[in-house]
């Protein structure tokens, strides 16, 4: 199994990466989509990037169509809207299916790692998050429902232990 740091991603803007870019950092990673009840979630994550980025935190923001055609654009219309909308600074990937066939290698074992309520896999709506501690594992799983300024307290605890 390849080990999730190494998992093939594709930023926005089409350049390729791993999650090894963030060696060392707790991570956040977020199903995100511009057209969805749940969108001022944004607000909130921005929010907590700009929080504890200098501790070694990002957000990643995974832009999923899957639910309701919630983030119809392409890579450039939602750059803009994240941008122009909610001012995101935090790294923002290529779109991504986050559940199915076609589901993406890292949120296929995202998923393994960390499964929800009752043992299942799937996500069930965009703004599913996923905690990454500075080791690289997958250590909490939130519902979509969860708004960002509830997760603080879990990102400080796993900043306040060492890198690995």
């Amino acid at each position: 199994m390849t080990a999730l740091s190494d998992i093939p991603l594709t930023r926005l803007d089409g350049s390729g990466t791993t999650l090894d870019a963030w060696r060392g950092q707790v991570r956040l990673i977020v199903n995100v989509a511009s057209h969805c009840g749940l969108t001022p979630q944004y607000r909130g994550l921005e929010a907590l990037y700009r929080r504890y980025a200098a501790q070694g935190f990002t957000v990643l923001g995974f832009p999923c169509n899957q639910f309701g055609e919630q983030e119809p654009g392409d890579a450039e219309a939602i750059q803009q809207f994240c941008t122009l909308t909610y001012d995101v600074t935090f790294p923002m990937f290529a779109k991504v299916d986050v559940n199915g066939d076609g589901a993406h290698p890292l949120w296929v074992r995202l998923k393994q790692d960390r499964p929800g309520l009752l043992g299942t896999e799937a996500i069930k709506w965009n703004f599913t998050k996923f905690l990454v501690d500075r080791g690289a594992q997958v250590v909490k799983r939130y519902a979509p429902t969860d708004e960002p300024d509830t997760i603080a307290k879990d990102i400080e605890r796993y900043l306040a232990t060492s890198a690995f």
